[in-house]
């Protein structure tokens, strides 16, 4: 299964609301990703009600005998007809997590509520408190910290015994982070990348589909299960009115999450990692004599599209595209990087000009003459006269 460009969907999450197919991007062949076991778990559903799941399982065109295979993987478009199917005919959204069910529409309804918010830090705090009013089995919170936005989830009961039952675990709690964060990406219509995934059980043997349901880096044996991002896409607007959400609600279970092309704060991301690690001492000058020079600011770091990618959990291809659909490139923002790292050097110390050279991510001295006469039309020497004299 490649993950390249968002253009290969996995399934895995249930109950989703869908995104409507000019919104998304579709697979380009069937891939059979998703692990049997969460078959099985719709099965015990059944099970637990005292039904067959022979109808769905028909619906879906999956051989009951592929239940039996521990290593058996199953197309997207196979989940997504069990799992209505499943949802439908038990007429329970949670498909036997919860000690009470969730009737078909419930997660419909918490879109509704959640979608009139004014940012999506709004609207995720609405749907983690409205979750609540639906079953108590697990409660749903979002918190910050600093620049780290985590989506949590607290099981409830557990220790007494309570809770989710021990077969449904892992399929629940999949699906509850990929619904929400599913929604999420929906309502603001950006990519949300995760810094990170973490689940508070054993890692399973069908472990690396996680890598593709949760890019990013993936903890087993946590202590609870949660998702982690950057904070800054709190602060984005929703973008979906009420005839859009209308439209996707006509389609009740997408089974797979799209990888949106864009990501609306992808140039600040990529800004901050061409920027780091080197905050600017405070001050930076030269020493008086007699005492040692100020440390020399790191260089900015040498950050090629192959390097970008990988911190950003995407193909240089990828990064590119959606640089390009965000109206930047690449080196229009290395340059804004390093000639504001260099302002600042030439504006708060008196460093050599081969060092500010240096610190600003330069090879040589005589490259970033050139690129800094280009940006400002002056030698980083000229530019330096005229502050100490007061003409800019």
């Amino acid at each position: 299964m490649g993950q390249e460009d968002g253009k290969k969907w996995v399934a895995a999450a249930h109950s989703q609301p869908t995104i409507p197919k000019s919104d998304r991007l579709l697979a380009q062949a069937p891939v059979a990703a998703t692990p049997i076991a969460f078959v099985r778990a719709i099965a015990l559903a059944y099970a637990q009600r005292g039904l067959s799941p022979a109808k769905a399982l028909a619906q879906a065109q999956i051989a009951p005998e592929l239940l039996e295979c521990d290593g058996a993987r199953i197309t997207a478009w196979q989940m997504e007809r069990i799992s209505e199917a499943a949802m439908r005919e038990l007429d329970d959204e949670a498909l036997g997590w919860f000690s009470r069910r969730l009737p078909w529409g419930s997660y419909g309804m918490l879109a509704r509520a959640s979608n009139g918010a004014a940012s999506l830090d709004v609207a995720l705090r609405r749907w983690c408190r409205h979750h609540g009013l639906l079953t108590d089995d697990i409660t749903l919170a979002l918190h910050t910290d600093g620049a780290v936005a985590t989506l949590g989830i607290t099981e409830n009961g557990r220790e007494s015994g309570r809770g989710i039952p021990a077969a449904l675990r892992e399929f629940c709690l999949v699906s509850v982070l990929r619904n929400i964060h599913g929604l999420a990406c929906w309502t603001i219509d950006s990519r949300i990348p995760l810094l990170g995934a973490q689940f508070a059980y054993a890692a399973p043997p069908h472990a690396d589909t996680y890598s593709v349901l949760f890019p990013g880096p993936v903890a087993f044996d946590a202590e609870r299960t949660a998702l982690h991002f950057d904070a800054r896409y709190l602060a984005l607007p929703l973008r979906r009115d009420e005839a859009a959400l209308c439209q996707m609600l006509q389609h009740a279970l997408p089974l797979t999450v799209r990888q949106y092309r864009r990501d609306r704060l992808l140039v600040q991301r990529v800004r901050q990692l061409l920027g780091a690690p080197a905050p600017l001492p405070s001050p930076i000058s030269a020493a008086p004599a007699g005492q040692p020079a100020a440390p020399m600011p790191a260089p900015l770091p040498m950050h090629s599209a192959e390097s970008l990618a990988e911190l950003l959990h995407i193909s240089p291809r990828t990064l590119h595209r959606q640089l390009k659909e965000e109206g930047a490139t690449l080196q229009a923002l290395k340059d804004e990087v390093r000639r504001a790292r260099a302002l600042e050097l030439l504006h708060r110390s008196r460093r050599p000009i081969k060092q500010v050279a240096a610190a600003a991510g330069f090879a040589n001295e005589k490259s970033f003459i050139r690129a800094f006469r280009a940006w400002t039309g002056q030698s980083p020497a000229e530019f330096r006269r005229r502050g100490e004299r007061g003409g800019g």
